[in-house]
């Protein structure tokens, strides 16, 4: 029988038995080394997923965009933690509402980011509860971990309609590392500093009450991350091609596929799939080349993306794909899949159990 032949291709299944294995690993390691954890639902952006998080011992969840935020508070999923700054009137009328039915964290790493929730907190005679953000070496936002933390958050502190909780740091530089020692070491390093950061708010007077920290990988090497009071680990939940590239997963651990039909074979040694990067990604993925693991083919690349097409590469005297023939893709990167599909179809031993909703598809505002 054709692999999984009552899904129309290019179909993204998410294989439940590996998944709910994940997310309870992921829950007994970090219980094990006394961390709470917020998972970060930008990797699936599924209201059902987050729930079983959520059962599975999770404190609430974490999004990047307020939209995300909405949605799932909308399926009554809180606490919520919004890591990304506030900036402009439209985001802050939007929050004020969010502020007002149901317990929302935010971020803060501007003055003018943090005057414009002041105002919400006092409109709204709710406090607003932000975090500190830490550059984390990315550059990409958070203030520089020290003094200069230290001295916003006081500035901050003096403002009316806003409650300082703690900090907020992400480390997304260790996604460079090798090596199971070389990812403890990363996971060290942000723990120290996001703890010598926290000391200072302490010698100050400002609360520390949370420390919120760490990636998937920081959060595989929790024990490294002593003093840190929780993560937000999101990718682990699905992993992929990357996390097997860097050594933090194996194909076994990789619960989100992609399923695509060949549908040219127009020379020796290639052949053309029916998924592309509007399918799979054009992401690249860490410690490995193409673009995903054709599954039970170590010795197929898949070499390139068109918008609707893949082509696979193989030794061209090895006649191993046929017109109609499917193939089982991890892709390199699993958190842009969910994105670009309104639901996805759950399987349980090889046959399809169940439809996935994409809840917070394109909420990207």
């Amino acid at each position: 029988m054709s692999l999984y032949a009552e899904l129309p291709t290019p179909a993204v299944i998410i294989d439940m038995d590996i998944m709910q294995r994940n997310i309870d690993g992921m829950a007994r390691r970090l219980k094990a080394c006394g961390i709470q954890h917020r998972p970060h639902i930008k990797s699936h952006k599924s209201a059902a997923i987050a729930q079983m998080q959520l059962a599975a011992g999770a404190i609430g969840i974490t999004t990047a965009k307020l939209a995300e935020a909405e949605v799932f508070a909308a399926a009554g999923v809180e606490p919520i933690l919004i890591a990304y700054p506030l900036i402009g009137a439209d985001k802050l009328e939007r929050f004020a509402a969010l502020h007002m039915k149901c317990r929302v964290i935010t971020t803060v790493d501007s003055l003018s980011g943090a005057e414009g929730l002041s105002e919400v907190g006092l409109r709204t005679g709710k406090p607003i509860e932000v975090l500190i953000e830490i550059d984390g070496g990315l550059h990409r936002g958070g203030r520089q971990a020290g003094e200069d933390a230290r001295q916003f958050a006081l500035t901050v502190q003096a403002l009316p309609g806003i409650r300082i909780s703690g900090l907020m740091g992400y480390f997304g530089t260790i996604y460079q590392n090798r090596g199971e020692a070389a990812f403890s070491e990363a996971a060290r390093a942000e723990a120290a500093l996001m703890l010598e950061t926290a000391a200072l708010f302490r010698e100050a007077g400002l609360p520390v009450d949370i420390i919120s920290t760490g990636s998937s990988p920081a959060a595989l090497m929790c024990r490294e991350l002593n003093g840190v009071t929780e993560v937000r680990a999101g990718n682990y939940v699905l992993w992929d091609a990357s996390g097997v590239g860097m050594g933090l997963a194996s194909e076994e651990d990789c619960a989100l596929r992609v399923i695509a039909t060949v549908v040219s074979t127009p020379l020796p040694g290639r052949a053309t799939i029916d998924a592309g990067t509007k399918s799979l990604t054009s992401d690249k993925a860490h410690g490995r080349d193409g673009f995903g693991i054709i599954v039970g083919y170590p010795e197929v690349r898949l070499a390139a993306l068109n918008e609707e097409h893949g082509f696979l590469q193989y030794d061209p005297l090895a006649e191993l794909f046929q017109i109609g023939d499917r193939v089982e893709i991890i892709p390199n990167h699993s958190c842009v899949i969910p994105n670009l599909h309104d639901r996805v179809a759950g399987v349980r031993n090889g046959r399809w159990a169940e439809w996935i909703a994409v809840d917070a598809r394109g909420c990207n505002t």
